[in-house]
C-alpha cells in the first residue's frame, strides 16, 4: 500500500512508540520491572478517591451524563468555567473560560500547538519550535508534520554534592531569529526532574515577549496540581504563556485529559482544530475534574497527597542508587520533580541504548537518554551516556532493577 507523505511519517519507528510499546509488553510480562514508562504511580489514597468520586458521580448522574453526550470542541463548559475561576481566585490570574481549552491529552494538544504555530507557513519559509535545554520530552521529537521543527540548546552544568547536578538555562547560547516560532519549556522537565527557577521562568517570558513569541509551558507534573514538584516555586501565567496541564498525574492517565491555558486567539485555534480532527474532547475527564474542584480536592489532594507521595519515592530511590554504585562517574540529576530520575553515567564506554538493550535481556525497562537530545546542531557525548529511571514502582521492584542497572553499569564500565 502507498501511503501519503503525512502516513510514511507517522508510521515510522520512534522514540515514544517504542517506550509505549515497552510498557505494554511489560504489563504483559510476568516479572518485568518497569522503569522505563511515564505511568503514574497507582497511590492507595488516590486510587480509594477515586472510586468513591466515581460511586458518587454515578449516583447523582454526572458519569452517566458525560458519557452519553458530546461535548462542544472547546471541552466541557463546567470544567472550564471551574477551572477559570479556581485559578482566578487562587492566583488572581486575568483569565476566564475563553482562555481554557480541552484536549484528548496533553500528546494531542502538543501536536496540535506545534503544528499550528511551527512548520512551514503560508509565505514559504519554515518556522522552528526553540528547546532552550536539552534533553527534553521524547513525545515532542516526532510531533511535527513537516520535519526539522525543533531547535534546542546545551545546557549548563552545575555539579552539586552527593554525586548530584542540576542542568540549567544556557542563555548566552540562546540565538533567536526570525525562524523561531516559540519557545517552548516543560516544568518539571521530563526526563531529568530539573525545575527551572522563577527567576529563568522570568526571563524566559522577557526574551519571548521581546521578540514577540509565545511561552509555551509543559505543566503535565508541575504546580498547582498535579504539584509533583519538590522545589519552592510559583505557578506562572500571563497572556503570553501556553501553559499546558493535564489530569494524567492526578492518577487518571486513561481519562485523556489535557488543557491549554492561553490567549482567547489559540484558544479558539485550538477549539476550531478539536472540532474538525476530534469532533470534541472526551467528557469523563473534565467530569471527574469538575467534582473535584466543586468539592475542594484538586489542589488539596496534589498538595497533601500526591506531591509527598512522590518525593518520598523519589528520594528512596536515590539512596538505593547511591549505595548501589559507588563510582565516581555516576551522577543523578537532582530530583526536583516529576516522576523519573536522570543518571549520567559519564565516560560509559557503550552508549545507553547499548545498556538498554542489556538491562531489557534482563527484564529491566529504562529510556536510554538519546531519544531526549532532539535539535541539536552538533553531536554531544553526553547525550549517549544518560539513562532516564521511573521511581514509582514498589520497593522491592525498584531494589531489584537498582541492582540489575548496578550490575551493568560496572559490566559496562570493566569494558
Amino acid at each position: 500500500m502507498q501511503f501519503s507523505k503525512f502516513g510514511e511519517k507517522f508510521t515510522q519507528h520512534s522514540g515514544i512508540t517504542q517506550l509505549m510499546d515497552d510498557l505494554n509488553d511489560g504489563l504483559r510480562t510476568p516479572g518485568a520491572i518497569m522503569l522505563g514508562g511515564g505511568n503514574p504511580a497507582a497511590i492507595p489514597a488516590m486510587l480509594d478517591y477515586f472510586h468513591q468520586a466515581g460511586s458518587d458521580m454515578l449516583a447523582n448522574g454526572k458519569l452517566v451524563e458525560a458519557m452519553t453526550n458530546y461535548d462542544g470542541p472547546q471541552g466541557k463548559d463546567a470544567f472550564v468555567k471551574a477551572l477559570a475561576q479556581l485559578l482566578r481566585d487562587t492566583y488572581d490570574w486575568d483569565i476566564s473560560e475563553k482562555n481554557i481549552s480541552l484536549t484528548n491529552g496533553s500528546q494531542s494538544a502538543f501536536f496540535n500547538l506545534f503544528n499550528l504555530l511551527a512548520g512551514e507557513q503560508p509565505d514559504g519559509s519554515h518556522k522552528k519550535i526553540l528547546l532552550p535545554l536539552a534533553p527534553e520530552y521524547i513525545g515532542y521529537s516526532d510531533a511535527g508534520v513537516n520535519d526539522d521543527i525543533f531547535i534546542s540548546y546545551q545546557p549548563e552544568i552545575e555539579l552539586l554534592g552527593n554525586r548530584l547536578f542540576k542542568y540549567h538555562v544556557d542563555f548566552e547560547q540562546i540565538n533567536i531569529d526570525d525562524s523561531v516560532a516559540a519557545i517552548c519549556v516543560s516544568r518539571p522537565t521530563n526526563p531529568t526532574g530539573n525545575v527551572l527557577t522563577d527567576e529563568e521562568i522570568e526571563k524566559l517570558d522577557r526574551l519571548a515577549r521581546h521578540n514577540n513569541l509565545p511561552l509555551i509551558i509543559d505543566n503535565a507534573y508541575g504546580t498547582p496540581f498535579p504539584n509533583i514538584i519538590f522545589e519552592d516555586v510559583k505557578p506562572f501565567w500571563n497572556d503570553n504563556t501556553i501553559l499546558c496541564m493535564s489530569l494524567s498525574k492526578l492518577g487518571l492517565p486513561g481519562v485523556r485529559c489535557g488543557i491549554v491555558i492561553a490567549s482567547e486567539e489559540i484558544t479558539e485555534a485550538m477549539s476550531n482544530l478539536n472540532g474538525i480532527i476530534n469532533l470534541a474532547p472526551s467528557g469523563i475527564g473534565p467530569a471527574i475534574g469538575t467534582h473535584m474542584i466543586e468539592s475542594g480536592d484538586l489542589l488539596r489532594l496534589s498538595d497533601s497527597v500526591i506531591k509527598p507521595y512522590y518525593q518520598q519515592k523519589a528520594y528512596f530511590a536515590v539512596q538505593q542508587l547511591q549505595e548501589a554504585i559507588d563510582d565516581p562517574r555516576f551522577r543523578i540529576h537532582k530530583p526536583e520533580g516529576a516522576i523519573f530520575l536522570w543518571l549520567w553515567l559519564d565516560e560509559l564506554p557503550i552508549t545507553t541504548m547499548d545498556l538498554y538493550q542489556r538491562l531489557k535481556a534482563r527484564g529491566v525497562l529504562i529510556v536510554p537518554g538519546e531519544y531526549f537530545f532532539f535539535g541539536q546542531e552538533v553531536t554531544w557525548q553526553h547525550s549517549h551516556q544518560c539513562i532516564r529511571m521511573n521511581y514509582v514502582q514498589d520497593e522491592e521492584s525498584i531494589r531489584n532493577g537498582i541492582r540489575i542497572i548496578a550490575e551493568e553499569i560496572q559490566k559496562a564500565y570493566q569494558e
